[in-house]
């Protein structure tokens, strides 16, 4: 029996020795019930195991344009940015860690989401832009659109508005009464038929209406073409002056200073003649700009496209700087101007003055629209 003992001790010794080989052939490093590798605990004197530092970087959560300004408070920014942790050494250069550091700035180029914001990538102002796309794009304001108008020297207040301001716009229509089947300007032609011995017989065609008087059946026609209804009213307001001429060629304005403009056939200017003599070198008169292109809201776009289609004069009113608000106005006709400013009509007298006043004073001087005929024609102020 005794010795049966001694041969089971010997057995487990042996299985002990055997583990244990094994386990020191293999570095010593035991394992999980789970098969995981146990972490090793420290103990006094060993050498402590370096852990992973986190940074916190700013990223985008939504997708930025180029030319997209940060706003200004903490709750808006939390909408299009927030805070990712990334292992220190995958960080990126030149991140941002708090949110509030974006505020007010510009972004350079497009910023997708998830993607970690850099301070290459933004700009404190528009001159800063990277060369992607058009500068028009990237000043505009969400959700504005830009559409162009012609304008002179009249209608864009002697050419002082400049890029950046801020215009009214003012239109005039002309209306006149038309033939609701025909919509043709009234009064409509007139021709007697008369069925005779030879016939169906046309007399001549004549304008007017069928009337009955005290002297029997006639036809009133007018003495002149009808004359049309003048009103003027203020219809966009606040518009952003995007850019007032024709753009670059590569979109670029913002920064760049422009060459002067190409001069038009308008007649040279010459130059006083130098000291010595010699050939008086003429100056070429810059052309002025003939179109402007607002800032406007998409339907506004429609109305303004909808203007320049109908061919209707438009007027622009410089707004100062520091005005935002937002006026109703009252369109202006002939009853309106007589009614605000108390202006009585003339009664008709027994007299008059000689010679006779015929016309008036001209104000304007420039292209006027004529209902009988498709094309402008030239004025000359009186």
């Amino acid at each position: 029996m005794r010795g049966r003992l001694l041969i089971v001790v010997a057995f487990l010794i042996l299985i002990v020795a055997v583990v244990a080989f094994l386990f020191l052939s293999r570095g010593g490093t035991p394992t999980t019930p789970g098969g995981g590798t146990r972490v090793p605990t420290s103990v006094a004197g060993a050498t402590p195991v370096p852990t992973e530092v986190l940074v916190r970087v700013v990223v985008a959560v939504q997708n930025l344009p180029r030319g997209y300004r940060f706003p200004e408070t903490t709750e808006e920014l939390q909408q299009v940015v927030a805070i990712r942790e990334f292992p220190e050494r995958s960080a990126p250069f030149g991140g941002f860690q708090e949110i509030d550091d974006l505020a007010g700035k510009i972004a350079r180029t497009d910023i997708y989401r998830e993607e970690p914001i850099l301070d290459s990538k933004l700009t404190d102002d528009f001159t800063g832009l990277a060369a992607v796309g058009s500068d028009a794009a990237a000043v505009l304001p969400q959700p504005l659109v830009a559409v162009s108008i012609p304008i002179d020297r009249v209608t864009s207040v002697a050419y002082a508005v400049q890029q950046g301001d801020r215009v009214d716009i003012i239109i005039s229509m002309l209306f006149v009464d038309v033939d609701e089947a025909f919509q043709s300007i009234v009064p409509n032609n007139i021709t007697l038929v008369q069925v005779g011995e030879n016939g169906i017989e046309l007399a001549d065609t004549i304008q007017g209406r069928p009337e009955s008087t005290s002297l029997g059946f006639a036809i009133i026609g007018p003495s002149e073409r009808q004359r049309p209804r003048l009103v003027t009213q203020r219809t966009i307001q606040d518009a952003l002056v995007v850019y007032v001429g024709d753009f670059p060629r590569n979109g670029r304005f913002l920064g760049v200073t422009q060459p002067p403009p190409t001069p038009t056939g308008q007649a040279a200017q010459p130059t006083a003649a130098p000291s010595g003599g010699g050939t008086v070198v003429p100056t070429a008169t810059p052309a002025r700009p003939d179109i402007i292109t607002p800032g406007v809201t998409p339907q506004e776009a429609v109305f303004l496209t909808w203007i320049v289609e109908a061919k209707l004069p438009v007027t622009l009113a410089l707004r100062s700087a520091t005005n935002v608000s937002r006026e109703t106005t009252t369109a202006v006709t002939l009853d309106w101007v007589l009614n605000e400013y108390n202006i009585d009509v003339p009664v008709k007298r027994t007299f008059t003055i000689e010679p006779a006043i015929r016309s008036i004073r001209q104000l304007l001087a420039g292209e006027q629209i004529s209902l009988s005929d498709t094309q402008s024609t030239e004025t000359q102020p009186r």
